[in-house]
């Protein structure tokens, strides 16, 4: 039986066709990853980061009290380096080495503004008029 000759015109088409996904794979290797931030927001980042303990997480239970400190976990009353913790709150713990104290805030940018609708009472309008 003879063997079926591959026809080079029929081949060459298939051979381009490799080439040119070869090139794109190629290429795909030299694109910048679209997720990661860009260089100055990084590096602002980095100079903007704080230098002392950070209050990360507050885990506030029945039975316990404990704040994550610059990744470790610190109990009531338990140390973060030479300062014992003495206060925690739902938003900020007080650390205390002798009579200084230091207060971390969970939220340390974040400044709380009065409400426009601080003193109204339930369904009470602005104009004053009433529902029917």
């Amino acid at each position: 039986m003879a063997r079926p000759m591959i026809d080079p015109a029929r081949l060459a088409p298939l051979i381009a066709g490799l080439g040119l996904l070869l090139g794109a794979a190629a290429q795909a290797q030299d694109l910048p990853d679209p997720t990661r931030p860009p260089p100055a927001l990084t590096a602002t980042e980095r100079a903007a980061a704080p230098a002392g303990p950070v209050l990360q997480s507050v885990l506030i239970a029945p039975d316990r009290r404990v704040a994550i400190i610059s990744g470790q976990a610190v109990a009531l009353q338990g140390k973060y380096g030479d300062q014992t913790l003495v206060r925690i709150s739902e938003t900020e713990v007080v650390l205390s080495k002798g009579r200084e104290r230091q207060t971390l805030k969970l939220f340390p940018d974040f400044e709380k503004k009065s409400s426009p609708l601080k003193g109204r009472t339930p369904g009470s309008s602005k104009t004053g008029a009433t529902r029917p």
